[in-house]
């Protein structure tokens, strides 16, 4: 059924400035393998001239195919589709622009040959980013490594190889809002790391601003915990005693010195704090009903708008030449 060894999948956004180089790194490494293999870009609604200069690479290169998207759908929708239609015994996932080595790849190989079924890129160091993203990244999956229950590399990306069994289990999880890092490390199986240091990027822009950034965070953190809601009970509870501290106080301050019951300003501020806590538990209930409803809908987590390698450019060529000769 699966007639490769390896399938390489790369989600891409606006790469026109990266995606020439990108191949070209890709196709040096995997050509050191001396093994059959396919490199499946994933073209996410483009907006530039990604989609062309992927077009020119299927038609001079068999190895590569195609997958355009009918909009852009986000890069775990990208990574899931190029997962769902790779034919590798072994799927290794990288970005398109170059800030994680492709060179690493070789030694996910070998960890692979080894008998581990997972082997995910780990970041020894990040060059070329801001001290907030290095801190917030950093933060964050400490954040999220406290709150689930099952053990989410740290430092980590979506860079990674993982074995065709593994493949399998990831594709048939029927979730929308996917977080393709931690359903990794949820289905399980025997998992290491290789070390690197993430580069920086090759050319063009970032396709992960702070607004992406934080549905991502979102995504993973209301898919593998409950805890924010369990937070937000404990900090009613806690918001609940300390009024009633506060208003017994008051009440015998007022006995004490012969004064007022709680003054305005006393209870403007209590309700301040206590309606913006109640708001922050709406929200947080909010992104898992948000979430719940996104299921319920039943939607296709992404459309392909075509498929092309060049076999399939050929028999097009071959079938259009054909047309116009009978003509």
């Amino acid at each position: 059924m699966y007639g490769k060894t390896y399938s390489l999948v790369v989600p891409v956004y606006n790469e026109e400035l990266v995606i020439s180089e990108s191949y070209k790194r890709l196709k040096q490494v995997m050509e050191q393998t001396d093994e059959e293999y396919e490199i499946i870009f994933v073209n996410d609604g483009s907006k530039d001239k990604t989609r062309e200069k992927l077009e020119f690479i299927c038609g001079e290169d068999e190895c590569i195919r195609l997958i355009n998207f009918s909009r852009n759908f986000g890069h775990q929708a990208a990574i899931t589709a190029g997962m769902e239609l790779s034919l590798g015994q072994a799927i290794i996932v990288i970005d398109a622009d170059l800030q994680d080595p492709p060179e690493v790849i070789l030694d996910m190989i070998r960890k692979w040959k080894d008998g581990y079924e997972v082997v995910y890129g780990k970041r020894a160091k990040r060059e070329g980013e801001t001290f907030f993203k290095k801190f917030t990244a950093k933060a964050f999956y400490r954040i999220l490594g406290s709150m689930t229950n099952i053990e989410i590399p740290v430092d980590t990306g979506d860079f990674r190889l993982i074995d065709r069994k593994v493949c399998d289990a990831l594709t048939s999880l029927p979730e929308k809002n996917r977080y393709v890092r931690g359903l990794v490390s949820w289905v399980g199986y025997k998992q290491t790391y290789v070390e690197f240091v993430r580069q920086e990027r090759f050319a063009g822009e970032t396709k992960y601003p702070l607004k992406k950034m934080i549905k991502l965070a979102l995504d993973g953190i209301t898919s593998f915990s409950y805890k924010p809601l369990v937070i937000g009970s404990y900090l009613g509870g806690l918001s609940f005693a300390a009024g009633l501290i506060l208003l017994i106080t008051d009440i015998l301050k007022s006995f004490i010195n012969n004064s007022k019951v709680l003054d305005l300003g006393l209870i403007l501020s209590i309700n301040l704090m206590m309606f913006g806590l109640i708001f922050c538990c709406i929200g947080i209930m909010g992104q898992y009903i948000a979430r719940i409803f996104d299921e319920s809908k039943a939607r296709p987590l992404y459309i392909i708008d075509s498929k092309i390698s060049k076999k399939e450019l050929h028999e097009e060529y071959e079938i259009s030449s054909g047309k116009q000769s009978n003509l």
